[in-house]
């Protein structure tokens, strides 16, 4: 595939992974984790996925100072201009406006797509083309484009786009309604109407389209700007710096999919999944006869149905009689729950950890 010098890609590494606790820890979020066995981490699978895409020294990587260490070691050939490190935690809205920011110095007509660092994609061709499809749409539209994928079951954990009007572009249809993590009834409901997409996280637009949604966004962050909102970029990037703090704790698929005035999602079909939870990463891997799913471990199981299992090297797991539980040992913690609601269950159990023990088990 030829690689036009006008697109770029921004990865986002900055998350604490802590739905995937205690195997994904503070020190060590799942980004930076070989957490299948297959020789690279979540956030280098990720870089070579989009290597082959765009061009390496059009690839930005946001992240924070603790991780920027392990951005840099994991992605030696990235150029050390290309991580952006926040100053302090403000979610992932803030930091794509800052890497737009750079982008736009760059290049002010580049496309630019950004992608979370947790992501399994099966058919890399299909994801590929796509995504060039989406990077020439938003080059020649001044509008947002969400990728989103045909649901294949109820999920809960997953954001939920409605398709509206078609474009005239086949496969790119307006944003009728956007649903963040429904009940599962409405989930279901959701998937059977064939009117709606899962949310991938993968967003795409122009860098001067991008650059206006992020200074309209942040208006309370800029007042007395001029008039349109709009600053040179070598200034917008010096005032996001000086300023970072004051922007709020806002996530990109919030800001688009929430607050944009013109968005658009296009049909895709490449075989995707969130990494995010383990009810996800249970759901999209493959079964055992039992169906269970046992990640790079070592296990023995005796009359154990629909389980998740995920320990260290060296460690070797004996389990009997278990039915639809996580179990999962981060080295000092031993995680074992009920898969149903898992998140909630692991949001919780950090929380009541973080209270009783302070930070060290997280």
């Amino acid at each position: 595939m030829e690689k036009h010098k006008d697109n770029y890609c921004v990865i986002l590494a900055g998350g604490k992974g802590r739905r995937l606790w205690p195997c994904s820890r503070d020190n060590k979020p799942k980004q930076f984790l070989d957490f299948f066995g297959l020789g690279r981490t979540q956030l280098q699978a990720t870089y070579d996925r989009f290597a082959k895409i765009v061009p390496g020294a059009n690839i930005l990587v946001c992240t924070n100072r603790d991780y920027e260490p392990m951005v840099r070691e994991q992605l030696p050939d990235l150029p050390a201009s290309n991580v952006i490190v926040e100053p302090i935690n403000r979610n992932t809205a803030p930091c794509v406006g800052w890497a737009v920011a750079e982008v736009c110095r760059r290049s002010p007509e580049a496309s630019i797509i950004v992608t979370p660092s947790d992501q399994l994609v099966l058919n890399e061709g299909a994801f590929a083309a796509d995504v060039e499809r989406g990077l020439n749409f938003v080059a020649s539209h001044d509008t947002m484009l969400s990728m989103g994928v045909r649901p294949s079951r109820p999920e809960p954990g997953y954001g939920y786009i409605q398709l509206g009007e078609q474009c005239e572009t086949e496969g790119v249809f307006t944003v009728r309604s956007f649903t963040e993590k429904p009940e599962r009834e409405f989930a279901k409901v959701f998937m059977e109407s064939g009117e709606f997409y899962w949310n991938t996280g993968l967003f795409l637009s122009s860098a001067r389209n991008f650059y206006r949604e992020f200074t309209r966004l942040f208006s309370d962050v800029h007042r007395g700007e001029p008039a349109d909102g709009l600053r040179p970029a070598e200034e917008t990037l010096a005032f996001v710096t000086e300023h970072y703090q004051s922007y709020p704790n806002l996530s990109i698929d919030c800001a688009v999919l929430e607050r944009s005035t013109d968005i658009c999602v296009m049909k895709c079909d490449f075989g995707w999944a969130d990494l995010g939870t383990w009810h996800s990463i249970y759901e999209c891997m493959r079964k055992d006869a039992d169906d269970n799913v046992v990640i790079d471990s070592d296990v023995m199981m005796e009359d154990c149905r629909g389980n998740v299992v995920k320990m260290p090297k060296g460690k070797l797991a004996v389990i009997n009689g278990l039915d639809g539980y996580i179990v999962a040992d981060g080295g000092d913690v031993l995680l074992i729950c009920k898969k149903g609601d898992s998140s909630a269950l692991v949001r919780k159990y950090v929380n009541k950890v973080q209270m009783e023990h302070g930070n060290d088990y997280l």
